[in-house]
């Protein structure tokens, strides 16, 4: 069973850092492309930034310049370093991996980390 698992969200003043982590379970292999969405009530999830297989990285214009994605493929792990954090930024984070297992090919969810930017 695939599994994902993020980290690294919380409470943290307008201006300040946050490094989200999302580790995939070794069930997962021939990693696809690998991002970050957010997501706040009521409106639909958007893509934060990804990274394409061959290492091609894609940023929502809101976060260019300030949040770097990065990943650890032999690690399964796929990194969101945000910087210069605005009170826009408030959302519930998910990572979001594509790739093979036991099962066929796929794309799966983590379950979620909050960021909360106070102003």
């Amino acid at each position: 069973q695939v599994q994902l698992v993020e980290s690294g969200g919380g409470l943290v003043q307008a201006g300040g850092s946050l490094r989200l982590s999302c580790v995939a379970s070794k069930s997962i292999f021939s990693l696809n492309a690998m991002g970050w969405y957010r997501q706040v009530p009521g409106k639909q999830r958007e893509l934060v930034a990804r990274i394409t297989k061959g290492g091609t990285t894609n940023y929502s214009d809101s976060v260019k310049g300030r949040f770097t994605l990065s990943r650890d493929s032999a690690k399964n792990t796929v990194y969101l370093q945000m910087n210069n954090l605005k009170p826009e930024d408030t959302a519930v984070y998910y990572c979001n991996i594509g790739g093979l297992s036991s099962s066929g090919p796929g794309r799966y969810w983590g379950q979620g980390t909050q960021v909360t930017v106070s102003s």
